[in-house]
């Protein structure tokens, strides 16, 4: 789950690029070598339940990977990538969606101090909700740029 929410954040992005460099490449490069990392992440924490330092390393890689998700945005925007009909309300959309899921991930991790089954049971909650809620939030900004992805 932890990949497709992830993944669909970055098609999501793609869909709303007009163009690419080799500076973005690198970025989404870099992204998907955060992706690859998901497995380790995932069998530290399943080995190692009650360990807080695996629930941190599992953390650690969803940050990296809305790091990388953030900093494709960002980059994009700067570098005049995105496309021309994309509405102003769309890019806070994007950072606000990423900060906001980046601060419920790491509220949920810190969770482990008390408890790590409370903090992956925080973190699995914050996954539930993008995974369902995106394709509503998604389409309403592709309604709103005007298109139908």
């Amino acid at each position: 789950m932890t990949n497709g929410i992830f993944w669909v954040g970055q098609q999501t992005q793609l869909n709303q690029f007009a163009r690419s460099d080799r500076n973005l490449a690198w970025i989404h490069i870099a992204f998907l070598c955060a992706i690859s990392l998901t497995p380790f992440s995932t069998a530290l924490l399943a080995e190692y339940i009650h360990f807080r330092i695996a629930l941190l390393v599992y953390w650690f890689n969803i940050l990296l990977l809305g790091g990388a998700l953030y900093w494709s945005w960002i980059y994009a925007t700067r570098a005049r990538l995105l496309a021309e009909d994309i509405p102003a309300e769309i890019h806070s959309a994007v950072i606000r969606r990423i900060v906001i899921a980046q601060s419920l991930y790491a509220c949920g991790a810190a969770l482990c101090f008390l408890n790590t089954y409370y903090s992956i049971a925080a973190i699995v909650l914050v996954q539930v909700n993008y995974a369902i809620a995106p394709r509503f939030c998604w389409g309403l900004f592709s309604r709103k740029a005007g298109r139908d992805d």
